[in-house]
């Protein structure tokens, strides 16, 4: 792809997340979604290849019917209340379709099929932005309806997207899927504590952004596509193997790491709203993320794939 067509098409990536974040008005957010899902489309398509064309019609087909869902929400909540204002959600059932198209549109569990099989059909990098960007503009709109929207649904949401995240992961060899699957769970976190405490959700969500991009910064770097290529990551840099073993168990929310202080506070916060079952079902759904993250960790800095003393290093 050319240097101009790139530049226009991150543009309009950029431009339509932030179309989205800064309005008030239904229609307006509806068009910024409609442009950062018509941006990413070509991204995905770059690699001429069958399994990426395969990954950019799933996307547009989800992401289509997930902004369909919302502009309709969205009218039906106007036709009964007289205004577009996204903060003014006050019609129930809309508020149901809206929860249920977000959760389509950021791929929390039930529908999250489509998100390990967009990101194993295309690049690494592109992988990067539908796991890390693409998610702002639903999750603005998650936080700029928070009041409204139903929380026994996101909390159900949030539990479903959690076990399905750590379970899922459990069977993955591929790198991209197994970002997927976290991403599932993550986001799983985020959902369940949106009703309840906004910037705890807002914590998470950076939180998860800046890891996420870390390592798959570190997977680009490394070319590892699979499990077995981040056997040889050390053979690239020694230092990039200790980064992406602390990032992994980041990820995984192993204290005292980064990773670790959101899962602690949304635990916290939910045995507060006397949630305590829930609470107990989200710390368990977390060590099945763990086992995969520590999977992956013990392979990449833990064991040496078979090399002679005649072998050269990348370094």
């Amino acid at each position: 792809m050319s240097p101009t067509i790139y530049t226009i098409i991150l543009s309009s990536l950029a431009t339509g997340t932030i179309v989205t974040m800064t309005s008030f008005h239904w229609l307006m957010a509806w068009i910024g979604l409609e442009l950062n899902t018509l941006a990413i489309i070509p991204i995905i398509s770059t690699l001429h290849h069958p399994r990426s064309t395969e990954a950019a019609t799933k996307y547009f087909l989800t992401q289509a019917a997930a902004s369909a869902m919302i502009l309709f929400s969205s009218m039906i909540n106007a036709w009964n209340t007289g205004t577009w204002d996204i903060t003014q959600m006050s019609y129930a059932p809309s508020n149901i379709l809206l929860s249920l198209a977000l959760a389509l549109k950021l791929g929390l569990a039930p529908a999250h099929f489509w998100l390990p099989e967009v990101l194993q059909g295309s690049t690494l990098l592109t992988a990067l932005i539908i796991t890390t960007w693409q998610k702002l503009a639903p999750m603005s709109l998650i936080y700029m309806t928070m009041i409204n929207l139903p929380s026994t649904i996101l909390l159900v949401l949030g539990l479903t997207s959690s076990t399905v995240g750590g379970w899922s992961g459990l069977n993955q060899t591929q790198t991209r899927k197994i970002m997927a699957y976290s991403s599932i769970a993550h986001l799983g976190w985020m959902a369940m504590i949106a009703s309840i405490m906004s910037n705890i959700m807002i914590m998470n969500l950076v939180v998860y952004l800046m890891m996420t991009t870390a390592l798959f910064t570190s997977l680009i770097c490394s070319k590892s596509k699979t499990i077995q290529d981040t056997a040889t990551t050390w053979t690239t840099s020694r230092t990039l193997a200790i980064i992406m073993m602390l990032l992994l168990l980041s990820l995984g929310g192993l204290p005292p790491l980064t990773g670790f202080l959101p899962k602690w506070l949304v635990l916290e916060e939910l045995i507060m709203q006397n949630l305590i079952p829930m609470a107990t079902a989200m710390a368990m759904s977390a060590l099945l993320s763990l086992f995969f993250y520590l999977r992956l960790t013990y392979t990449t800095t833990l064991t040496l794939p078979p090399n002679t003393l005649q072998m050269k290093f990348k370094w």
